[in-house]
């Protein structure tokens, strides 16, 4: 049978023994958990002792499906190893593990899966160890921040399905690889204000990224950033980017909280629609920032995704 392996990293700036006390202690799971983002109403059920071997955290909602997860063993400040039992949308046993190490005086924490797909799923073992490799990637950003601050700047809203635009856009269009888009985007806002400024053109609309392409495997993404500008003004200098789009019907989708976190939001909103089995068009996926970074706290930073629809 074809195996696969997700393996994830992330320094925390605690004690190993902080660590292990919170991960370790299933009833923390749902602070930090990656995949209740997407649906934070899912029963969730955990044993009543939560942090001993044998001790389990149970789930059961229509977009995260169902299962649980069990120690099998705990070795303190070190090791936690868990078997997790998949029952919808299909029955599936891997193992996972914790591996906590002290790395000078802070914690460097290893969240791995291991398991196997049936022989004719082989083709997808790559796409399986890409998207449950980024769901981890979310999950360590979430716990991370909140061991260390005691809170998580990040909820995410499912607004449902609706009608949007016409939009039109100004901008300039980047290349970069998921680990960049942070700075890059920074550079990109940066580059547009200051090519906005030199045309003598006023930046009136609000702050919009749209994503053209991402690929998943190579991890990197292809979009553009601007401002929305009316249909007011004329002609575009030849220096800039455009884009546009008609009124259309989209899933929106609320993110509220840190820029770093907008990968929950953009998650559950990509879940909901395969769920919903709502069919996306070709339009590119986009967000718009409602307020802006210079002047609103992290923690109320408000961006809407939209996925346009067919």
């Amino acid at each position: 049978m074809p195996k696969f392996h997700v393996q994830r990293s992330i320094s925390i700036d605690a004690s190993p023994e902080k660590v292990f006390e919170i991960i370790s202690d299933y009833s923390t799971w749902t602070t930090w958990s990656p995949w209740l983002c997407a649906e934070p109403d899912a029963k969730v059920t955990v044993s009543q002792d939560p942090a001993s071997v044998g001790s389990t955290y149970a789930w059961e909602g229509e977009i995260t499906g169902a299962g649980e997860m069990e120690h099998l063993r705990l070795e303190p400040s070190q090791i936690i190893e868990d078997e997790i039992r998949f029952s919808k949308p299909f029955k599936s046993t891997s193992s996972v593990s914790f591996n906590i190490d002290r790395v000078d005086d802070k914690t460097r924490l290893t969240w791995h899966m291991r398991g196997a797909m049936p022989w004719y799923l082989f083709w997808m073992v790559p796409m399986t160890e890409t998207f449950i490799g980024m769901d981890y990637e979310r999950g360590l950003k979430m716990l991370k921040e909140w061991i260390e601050t005691g809170e998580i700047e990040s909820k995410t809203n499912i607004l449902g399905v609706e009608s949007i635009g016409p939009l039109r856009m100004i901008g300039v269009r980047k290349q970069c690889t998921f680990e960049d888009i942070g700075s890059s985007m920074e550079a990109a806002f940066k580059e547009v204000a200051e090519k906005m400024t030199q045309q003598n053109m006023q930046i009136e609309g609000e702050g919009i990224s749209v994503y053209h392409h991402m690929d998943a495997k190579a991890r990197t993404f292809d979009y553009t950033s601007g401002f929305l500008i009316p249909d007011s003004v004329g002609e575009i200098p030849a220096d800039f980017s455009t884009w546009s789009i008609p009124n259309v019907q989209a899933l929106a989708t609320e993110h509220v909280g840190r820029y770093d976190h907008l990968g929950n939001a953009w998650s559950a909103a990509h879940q909901h629609a395969r769920y919903k089995k709502l069919k996306q068009s070709k339009a590119g996926a986009f967000e718009i920032y409602k307020n802006s970074c210079d002047s609103t706290p992290p923690a109320e930073l408000r961006t809407v995704i939209y996925l346009p629809l067919k």
